[in-house]
């Protein structure tokens, strides 16, 4: 099984934590904060830390699709994938302070969410377009074939 720490995938933005099948992730927040699951299951163990909370806070979770997990400052979070037969997709999951993860802006819940929705709906919709385009320059030749040609003396005997 490989290992990654968090300072590895600290280029990734907020909200696109991936792990894959056969590798685990081990987390040290230096203050509170939210791990949150939205693909696939991880088996999540919770250690103490220097400021953790209370002793019966750790141990094993298994945490599924919309699952919160409150991860207290200090604490130690070791997790991995939980293998599904036929599943080697990724655990998708996001990672957060827990001031920001637990109250999102009213900005942020009405009108960054519906913005990243358009975004995104735009552009699927460019990709489609610009295939549909593309596919209709494939028929070009077949949609005009034969046609604003003149005919030679021995074609025009046969129709």
């Amino acid at each position: 099984m490989s290992h990654f720490s968090a300072p590895a995938l600290r280029h990734l933005p907020v909200g696109a934590w991936r792990l894959h099948p056969g590798h685990a992730m081990s987390l040290q927040p230096r203050q509170a904060a939210v791990l949150r699951v939205y693909c696939g299951r991880v088996w999540a163990t919770l250690g103490q830390g220097a400021e953790a909370g209370a002793p019966d806070d750790g141990g094993d979770r298994f945490l599924g699709p919309g699952d919160v997990l409150s991860v207290p400052a200090g604490a130690s979070l070791v997790m991995e994938p939980v293998a599904v037969p036929g599943d080697q997709g990724p655990v998708h999951f996001d990672w957060s302070d827990a001031a920001t993860a637990l109250a999102p802006s009213r900005f942020a819940r009405e009108v960054g969410a519906p913005a990243r929705e358009l975004r995104s709906s735009l552009a699927h919709a460019a990709v489609a377009l610009t295939r549909m385009v593309f596919g209709l320059l494939g028929y070009s030749e077949f949609l005009v074939a034969g046609r604003g040609r003149v005919l030679s003396p021995l074609e025009s005997l046969r129709s």
